[in-house]
């Protein structure tokens, strides 16, 4: 439609042109970002189907020579057999610290977003001010109160400390804030307490930004390291990230680079798995939760 104001057919061209050349410069960002991404996990594959004797080669060869498939199975042979336990752990881990996370951050989201008391805005406020301060500058304190509570190795310390996230709270909120006011008076008209209201209306409309914090709930939970690292101090407790390095910890000589990149490859399936089932999910949670309010 836009040609129509052209005056004539070679300013025509020059804007067909201009437009080709953009939308060329734009997909060559796009993949070099795209295999940007892509490299560490082709190395990370790459790596664990070569043999023993490839990783040691130098200089470093890019694509294994020889497929070898024996770092695959050794990941769930002899002691590394552990490793289901591992895996066990982090799913209960997981579904137990999304649940509870959910819950919280439905309940917090729907008093911030539709209640009013004396102080909302205020402590709404200091909440999200508590986001700008780094995780890794509360591990400390949380983990002497842990420790003074005796909940190190245990599932206690791996799934309380989690199931609150200011940011899933204000992801929700701001979803919340966007259903009409219209329909909460016409709720509270009908005789619907504010739970009905939330678990009726609420939960329904924003129900795609409601699985969207799930799955990114589950998914920090898998990829977590420094936290189960600092509270898991034996072996039986640990989570998958942390029970890796600590499972194949090379000894003197040994070079098990691709047993480690075996068993991250086994581990990293699921999230894949995951993101590409409920990819669509993600993005119609991110899209609907707008910046109201």
């Amino acid at each position: 439609m836009q040609e129509l104001y052209f005056k004539n057919e070679k300013e025509v061209r020059i804007y067909k042109v201009k437009r080709v050349l953009k939308d060329i410069v734009l997909y060559l960002i796009l993949t070099f970002f795209a295999l940007f991404t892509l490299i560490p996990f082709y190395w990370m594959i790459s790596t664990a189907l070569k043999t023993s004797e490839e990783l040691v080669l130098v200089p470093t060869t890019f694509y294994p020579h020889q497929i070898d498939w024996t770092s695959f199975k050794s990941v769930f042979a002899g002691e590394n057999s552990i490793l289901i336990r591992y895996m066990f752990n982090t799913i209960l881990v997981g579904c137990a610290t999304t649940v509870i996370s959910v819950c919280i951050t439905v309940l917090a989201a729907f008093a911030f977003a539709r209640l009013s008391f004396k102080g909302r805005d205020l402590i709404f406020a200091l909440l999200l001010a508590t986001m700008m301060i780094p995780g890794e500058m509360m591990i400390i304190t949380n983990f002497t109160t842990v420790a003074a509570w005796g909940w190190l190795d245990s599932y206690t310390a791996l799934i309380i400390p989690f199931t609150a996230s200011v940011f899933y709270t204000f992801f929700l909120r701001q979803n919340f804030k966007q259903i009409p006011d219209e329909l909460y008076y016409a709720a509270k008209v009908d005789g619907n307490s504010d739970f009905m209201y939330l678990f009726k209306v609420m939960i329904p409309i924003a129900k795609p930004s409601i699985i969207t914090i799930t799955i990114l709930s589950m998914i920090g939970s898998w990829n977590a390291y420094i936290w189960p690292r600092t509270v898991s101090q034996g072996y039986t407790m640990k989570l998958v990230t942390d029970g890796i390095m600590s499972l194949f910890s090379s000894e003197v000589g040994e070079n098990v680079d691709n047993q480690i990149m075996a068993a991250a490859t086994v581990v990293s399936i699921p999230l894949l798995l995951a993101f590409v089932i409920f990819k669509k999910y993600i993005m119609r949670g991110v899209s609907r939760a707008g910046i109201k309010g």
